[in-house]
């Protein structure tokens, strides 16, 4: 690691001038390491915030779940029919929070392994386009989610600026983007069979949830 970036990555906050960490706190471009740490703090607050809405998805899910096989075991097949439209949606969303939780948990355990000065740009580069990705998908859902990380993002594009500049590196993004669709893949899949492990079947006889019925009707 040359020392020019020994420097920028463990530069110490005490040794400035308060007036200058004034500055930097509206707009930081301070040393890269403290930078990299609060984007990981904050990634992790988020996946926090994600596990706190499973939660309430998974109660909602189970009260839902029994309404069916209630009106099930009533013959009220129509009541059922709705319930499962009903299911199939909030399974819709617990697997989308779970998706993004797995895929910034990945995140998260590749910004730890950041070291190197050349490791900057190769790991960040795919974690803003997964964080992208993410992002997108908490829009119509967490809308402060969707904020938190936009924010993030940006964060990370300022370290792989910085570290771009202090090395001449420049990114893949053929390869960044094969990357970030890796790890969004294989979060996907995960999120699928927890999905399947996590929450029974409907009864045997009943439509698949989200299966709906040509002569379903709602009193």
């Amino acid at each position: 690691m040359s020392e020019r970036f020994a420097k920028r990555w463990e530069s110490r906050e005490e040794q400035q001038p308060f007036t200058t960490r004034v500055k930097e706190a509206v707009s930081p471009p301070g040393p890269l390491k403290p930078r990299l740490d609060a984007a990981i703090r904050r990634i992790e607050l988020q996946t926090q915030r994600l596990d706190q809405a499973t939660e309430r998805f998974s109660q909602r899910d189970k009260a839902i779940f029994a309404r069916i096989v209630d009106a099930y075991t009533k013959h009220d097949m129509a009541r059922a029919n709705v319930f499962a439209n009903e299911l199939a949606e909030i399974r819709k969303m617990e697997k989308m929070i779970m998706h993004a939780r797995l895929a910034l948990e990945q995140i998260v355990l590749r910004l730890r392994t950041v070291s190197e000065l050349g490791d900057v740009v190769t790991t960040l580069a795919p974690a803003v386009g997964v964080l992208r990705t993410v992002r997108n998908g908490m829009a119509s859902v967490f809308p402060e989610a969707e904020r938190e990380l936009g924010q993030i993002g940006n964060l990370l594009s300022g370290i792989i600026i910085d570290a771009g500049q202090s090395t001449g590196l420049t990114i893949n993004f053929d390869a960044a983007n094969e990357d970030a669709q890796k790890i969004l893949a294989e979060a996907g899949s995960v999120a699928e069979q927890r999905i399947k492990d996590k929450f029974p079947e409907l009864p045997a006889g009943m439509p698949t949830v989200g299966e709906t019925t040509p002569s379903t009707t709602t009193s």
